[in-house]
């Protein structure tokens, strides 16, 4: 039971690693015992919680701006200098924008567009040398994409290009399953609804409320509730799923 969820010895790239849901993860990883890899677009925030993770086992800080293709090029250049495989690949990095209908920004689209989705395409297809190094049929290497929720419902929230951007997420790591299985990449997207994150806390000041009332388990997703998904689908437990649409969200789609 102990080797159907380990990935001790494992290689992963966490991107958008310095915070939030993307150092939760990275945190997981470390802890079971993975060799991980951080990234981020503020350098001091990347090389910050790859020495807070140190303490906790293998972390390393590699900052780079995936809204420039041009970033993704460095970035998986610079891993590929380090390691000679890639056996876990999660793309977390993101942005949101929030304005009216009336005054939504075209600057508040195309961000939003090309880092949650075109940037993911990107980096995955920069890092399938090193993803393809050393899997096999039965150990697979593992993209695991973080949609959300508003991919999969109407959110109440004045966010328009994040909710479609998402739902393009969720459809592209299905397309990128199907085109991948043959290479022995497995490629899942997990949706989280609320967490605790900075992200949340100033709609948590606002309407939290609301927000926890939406959720039938009655409280914010925590480090360890986002984590052991990853862990899970990264492991051996997870190695026969692929295209999957994970929703990590205390029953809130359920119940909307």
């Amino acid at each position: 039971m102990n080797s159907l969820f380990s990935i001790q010895g494992r290689v992963a790239l966490v991107t958008g690693g310095s915070r939030g849901i993307g150092a939760m993860i990275a945190r997981a990883f470390v802890v079971a015992g993975a060799r991980v890899y951080i990234s981020s677009r503020k350098a001091a925030a990347c090389e910050a919680t790859a020495r807070e993770l140190s303490a906790l086992g293998e972390c390393y800080a590699l900052p780079a701006d995936l809204g420039h293709l041009a970033s993704a090029d460095w970035l998986a250049a610079e891993l590929g200098a380090r390691e000679a495989r890639l056996d876990i690949l999660v793309n977390n990095a993101g942005a949101t924008w929030g304005s009216t209908i009336d005054a939504f920004p075209e600057q508040g689209w195309d961000k939003v567009m090309d880092l949650n989705v075109k940037s993911v395409f990107f980096l995955t297809q920069k890092l399938l040398p090193l993803l393809t190094h050393s899997a096999s049929a039965a150990e697979p290497s593992r993209v695991i994409n973080i949609g959300s929720v508003d991919g999969m419902h109407t959110p109440a929230f004045d966010n328009f290009s994040y909710g479609p951007s998402k739902a393009a997420l969720h459809h592209l790591t299905r397309m990128l399953a199907k085109h991948l299985a043959p290479r022995f990449v497995t490629v899942n997207a997990i949706a989280p609804g609320p967490f605790a994150t900075a992200m949340m806390a100033p709609m948590m000041a606002s309407i939290g409320a609301q927000i926890l009332a939406a959720v039938p388990l009655g409280r914010l997703g925590e480090g360890d509730d986002i984590g052991g998904v990853a862990v899970f689908l990264a492991a051996r437990a997870g190695a026969f799923i692929t295209g999957a649409v994970l929703p990590v969200d205390g029953g809130l789609l359920g119940a909307s």
